[in-house]
């Protein structure tokens, strides 16, 4: 008989990247790709990024988080796990959908890079046009 986890899950996106989250009761760690979230990520600006739906709803200090990532590159998967914590912190308590709401955590970044073209450098850029 397999007993099924019961810990909240949340899977965020951003850009290319995907981040499968999962909380436990705990410390506070954050644990990326088994790597410690300052190792794994590096910046203060990406840190902040990561822990910003813990600090908006007050439980940095509440739960332990890992976090599978892949794809894209460090800022979109910074972004991706922001959305993946959010995501599981509301299965965990419903009550903090206004907080995280409000602070514009639970929406998904659309944005994503747009193809190139032919005939051009990139998507948009074109060729130096000489006249003559």
């Amino acid at each position: 008989m397999v007993v099924a986890d019961t810990s909240p899950q949340g899977t965020g996106r951003r850009k290319r990247a995907v981040a499968q989250v999962r909380l436990s009761t705990g410390t506070g760690e954050i644990t990326i790709n088994d790597r410690p979230c300052e190792e794994y990520l590096g910046r203060a600006t990406l840190l902040q990024i990561v822990r910003q739906p813990l600090e908006v709803t007050n439980s940095a200090t509440r739960f332990n988080i890992e976090v599978a990532a892949h794809g894209g590159g460090l800022s979109g998967q910074a972004g991706a796990i922001r959305h993946g914590i959010a995501r599981a912190l509301l299965k965990e308590d419903e009550t903090l959908r206004p907080v995280l709401r409000k602070a514009g955590l639970l929406t998904r970044d659309p944005r994503e890079k747009e193809s190139k073209k032919y005939g051009r450098k990139r998507a948009r850029k074109r060729f130096q046009f000489s006249k003559r």
